[in-house]
């Protein structure tokens, strides 16, 4: 092998890239100290850009395609080097690859609680987390505002700051959404548009775009969910006195020791309050044909209890308002029989004709008058 076909050797002719990894966004093609041949073939694939740097400059960026490097395709390099268009020698530059695809399934999550103002519950603190996807759009601001000089940079290295981006804009967002805490899994792809697009102008900044973002929970403090658990379940309780009876024949029906005191119990109750109903008659003769003393006065059973109603409309909850308000509701139009509301003890949103309480509050019409009158 003669001198010039070693030396021709040196030179590098093909340049590209098989990323085999899952996580590199930047990698720098290793010249082992050898020239780049002028004319050399370039090879950018889909989902790839090649970035040249020159002494320090970044120099020309080439999006997917086969280039031959000479010149006429080199604009930037050439105004660098102030080569004319009669160039054949070798050449030294840094070649970057930039990794333009998605990297998909990144997870952020809140590390404290974010406060916020709920408009039934008052001052509450909630965590949430999920994932986003993120690429490169602008490879050559990304190289010049994150990577630098890095050889070889991967999606760990940035991840932390992009996480920490996405809590900050999310805890903007949910502050000024006024959603309220129990309708927030309801509108959870709202509230991650609402965070991709305030990020958006930051993240923009790096080169770099969130295509998706995903919230997969909201969740309260163990303590309030505890105490949202027990509302509940006092909800589906429903009457107190009812279901109280409820569990004191259940009892009973299951027999052994417990039954048999729990039945012991009740007998002892029936007995005093027949003893309580016998009391009076006994007491109009009086003792030995005396005149019968004065029966004291019965007390009045307590009230009925009113129900509240919430209401909902635009995607928001209203209320609570009393029967006697929603009458007025209804009497002004602000209340149609389409309208979903909700008590407490209802199992879940109905339509205000479909609640036999308030569907007397709408206007019946009357039938046609029978024919001849």
């Amino acid at each position: 092998m003669g001198i010039f076909d070693f030396l021709s050797g040196q030179f590098i002719d093909v340049i590209h890239w098989t990323d085999d990894t899952r996580d590199t966004m930047v990698w720098r093609f290793e010249r082992e100290g050898h020239e780049i041949k002028y004319g050399a073939k370039l090879t950018v694939r889909e989902g790839q850009a090649a970035v040249f740097v020159h002494e320090g400059q970044l120099a020309d960026v080439f999006t997917p395609g086969l280039y031959m490097l000479e010149t006429n395709n080199m604009p930037i390099m050439t105004t660098l080097q102030h080569w004319d268009h009669g160039f054949k020698s070798p050449f030294k530059s840094e070649i970057y690859f930039v990794n333009t695809t998605r990297f998909n399934d990144l997870k952020w999550g809140t590390k404290n609680p974010i406060m916020c103002r709920d408009p039934e519950f008052g001052p509450v603190r909630l965590r949430a987390f999920g994932t986003y996807s993120v690429r490169v759009t602008d490879p050559a601001r990304f190289m010049t505002e994150i990577v630098g000089t890095d050889g070889e940079f991967t999606m760990d290295e940035i991840s932390f700051q992009v996480r920490n981006i996405i809590v900050q804009e999310f805890s903007q967002a949910i502050a000024k959404s006024g959603i309220p805490v129990l309708d927030m899994a309801a509108n959870t792809g709202e509230v991650g548009k609402l965070i991709a697009q305030a990020i958006d102008p930051t993240i923009s900044q790096y080169g770099l775009s969130i295509p998706e973002l995903y919230i997969e929970n909201i969740s309260l403090p163990p303590a309030v969910e505890k105490a949202l658990d027990e509302r509940t379940s006092r909800g589906i309780a429903g009457n107190l006195d009812d279901h109280m009876k409820w569990k004191a024949a259940e009892a009973m029906t299951k027999g052994g020791a417990a039954g048999d005191a729990m039945g012991m119990g009740l007998g002892a109750a029936m007995g005093m309050q027949m003893g309580n109903m016998m009391q009076p008659q006994a007491q109009q003769s009086g003792p030995w044909g005396a005149a019968p003393a004065a029966a004291a006065p019965m007390a009045p059973p307590p009230p009925p209890v009113e129900h509240v109603w919430h209401i909902a409309e635009n995607g928001a909850t209203k209320g609570p308002f009393s029967k006697a308000r929603l009458a007025e509701m209804a009497g002004n139009g602000t209340l149609t029989r389409e309208t979903y509301v909700w008590t407490q003890g209802q199992d879940g949103w109905k339509k205000a004709e479909d609640v036999m309480e308030l569907a007397q509050l709408f206007t019946v019409m009357p039938p046609p008058p029978p024919p001849g009158i």
